[in-house]
């Protein structure tokens, strides 16, 4: 009994620790960097509008004189011109329409980039009428977010597709599902390049480029293809979640980089690669290169402040030789839009890219994690309600969990029934502690009793607790997906609070005082589940055992309103299964006499008038 004791004290501290943590460290770091960024962003623009003439602070791309050199590219975003707004720089240049089932945009003609794309899907706010996620914006904007694919050789071949180009349009200039886009393009080495774009259903952009060799010299070329992104984004600052530049490639696997990280090292270069994939990601959103199949490329993330502030992640592929009057084709892609777990998957499986499922951060739990997306999101689909289908994944999860927590909790209702004997013993040995504990070990023994075994439910939770937060969290499924009554989002807090009695007063309260109704409804079901048990006779215990429902409310409170959900329905559960085989087994349910204890111990400590 002494060890289950130590054992929930152990949790406890650990519980109060982290809490402490999360409130004077993280939650004070969180705001040191979104301050950080705010300012980067800040100088960022006063560093743009100061740009001396010739810099262009456009980035770089990879250079033909070998990997890890740079060539910094000519022309465009710069001068000494402050930003430009959105609409301003899309009416500079010449465009091709997009419009599919999920994206609409546009695609530059100069540079043939993917600068302009809207996400039809998804917005800002869970209101109906919030602007639409932009996803993609023009280099000249403050925070301008782009892919481009183009060329780099020796001077002979003359002047190569890059940032600078001016396409050529062939036939309909507007790029749907349905209705692929041509653009060619003629240098003055008498080199052709025709390039098809396609488009699906979904996020994933399909390049097609066929180069013809019409001169009279033969002509190595290294196709580069490259993501972008001007400025330091806003982050979310949680440990639990990478946004930064990712990839899969080469031995290394899966790169998670972060954008400080990014900033003090300026540029990473892992090993040449035969496959896979690399791009800039955030919570819910990603831009990504999956360079040509089958053809040797060097990946590289890097950082660039010449100007103003980028990041960007870039391939420069082997040389490919073409002689005169030959031709040659190469065929990339480019996706650009919101990780849909069953959209990003289906691509990993349609184009045999490389842990493509990687691009959503499963974290360590990914064998929970990934099987309880599909749980809850096949019953999502059963009933219409992510709340709802929740509720019946935790029942699912009782279920599994179900034979190993019946012998757990038969195993306390036994510790019920030999309280008296073990009274007896710390009583009759109080002064020898290695006598009462030999004598309680025998004990156990004797009415084969594990002490330890009612922890067994509590350890179990831990795992799933955490990858039901990660689901929810990360996502994009549960994104503004709405529950009953005042929870329209279940991967945001629940929006009420005690404080200002849950809205009824005109008066908005501290995000640390967002005590809203579902975390209270957890910590009265966590009270409960508690007060099921005896109250332990040693007072520090005692006091840890009645303010840890406090605790955890204050702390659960920032918590998703769908993890918040989660667990006080489980609690509930909990309570049930606990309650019914404690009756079956005679022990009696300390509940009651535990609710009751507490009006009359504060009855009977009250001075007599």
């Amino acid at each position: 009994m002494e060890n289950n004791r130590n054992f929930f004290i152990t949790i406890a501290l650990s519980i109060v620790i982290l809490t402490l943590w999360q409130v004077f460290y993280m939650n004070p770091r969180v705001e040191a960097q979104r301050e950080a960024a705010e300012l980067e962003a800040q100088r960022t623009q006063q560093v743009q509008t100061q740009t001396m003439p010739g810099q262009t602070g456009d980035g770089e791309i990879p250079s033909a004189t070998g990997a890890g050199s740079q060539a910094t590219v000519p022309g465009s975003g710069g001068g000494a011109t402050a930003p430009l707004n959105r609409q301003g720089a899309l009416a500079e240049t010449s465009r091709i329409a997009i419009d599919t089932p999920r994206l609409s945009g546009s695609i530059n003609l100069t540079g043939a980039r993917i600068d302009d794309l809207l996400l039809k899907d998804y917005r800002v706010t869970v209101e109906p009428n919030s602007p639409n996620i932009e996803l993609l914006n023009p280099s000249a904007v403050s925070d301008g977010y782009y892919a481009e694919i183009g060329y780099v050789g020796q001077p002979t071949a003359g002047d190569l597709p890059g940032p600078q180009t001016v396409w050529s349009v062939e036939g309909n200039p507007q790029l749907t599902q349905d209705n692929p886009v041509t653009l060619t393009y003629t240098n003055d080495a008498g080199l052709t390049f025709a390039r098809t774009i396609a488009v699906d259903a979904d996020y994933m952009f399909t390049i097609s480029d066929t180069v013809a060799n019409e001169g009279e010299q033969p002509v190595e070329l290294m196709n580069y293809g490259r993501i972008t992104r001007v400025g330091t984004p806003r982050i979310e600052g949680i440990f639990v979640l990478h946004e930064g530049l990712i990839g899969v490639t080469g031995t290394e696997g899966l790169q998670e980089i972060d954008y400080s990280t990014l900033a003090e090292d300026r540029q990473i270069t892992p090993g040449r690669s035969d496959d896979g994939w690399l791009g800039i990601t955030d919570k819910y959103w990603a831009v990504a290169l999956v360079p040509p199949t089958g053809q040797s490329f060097q990946p590289r993330y890097s950082y660039f402040d010449d100007g103003r502030v980028r990041y960007q992640a870039d391939y420069l592929s082997d040389a490919v030789a073409i002689a005169p009057g030959q031709s040659s084709s190469v065929e990339s892609r480019v996706f650009a839009g919101a990780k849909v777990v069953g959209v990003i998957d289906g691509y990993e499986d349609a184009y045999n890219i490389r842990q493509f499922e990687l691009l959503i951060d499963w974290g360590w739990f990914y064998f929970i994690t990934k099987p309880m997306f599909f749980v809850i999101d096949w019953f999502f689909r059963l009933f219409g309600n992510f709340g709802v289908a929740i509720l019946a994944t935790t029942v699912v999860v009782k279920l599994i969990f179900f034979p190993l927590a019946n012998k757990s909790y038969v195993s306390m209702a036994n510790m019920k029934k030999v309280q008296p004997k073990l009274m007896e013993i710390r009583e009759k040995y109080a002064d020898d502690k290695m006598k009462q504990q030999q004598e309680m070990m025998a004990l156990y023994k004797e009415e084969k009793i594990n002490p330890i075994a009612g922890c067994w439910p509590i350890l179990l939770q831990i795992p799933v607790f955490f990858a039901l937060y990660k689901v929810i969290y990360v996502t994009i499924e549960m994104r503004h997906a709405p529950f009953f009554g005042w929870i329209n989002d279940l991967s945001a807090p629940d929006p009420t609070s005690i404080f200002n009695l849950f809205g009824l007063l005109p008066y908005d309260v501290p995000g640390f005082l967002l005590i809203g109704i579902w975390p209270i409804i957890m910590g009265v079901t966590m009270f409960l589940q508690m007060r099921m048990n005896p109250t332990p006779p040693d007072p520090t215990q005692a006091m840890i055992f009645n303010w840890m429902p406090v605790v955890f409310t204050f702390m659960l409170a920032t918590f998703p309103a769908g993890l918040v959900i989660y667990w006080a329905w489980n609690n509930t559960l909990s309570v049930l299964q606990q309650g019914l085989i404690m009756k079956r087994q005679g022990a009696k349910i300390e509940l009651w006499d535990n609710l009751t204890g507490i009006f009359k111990k504060k009855k009977k400590d009250q001075p007599a008038e």
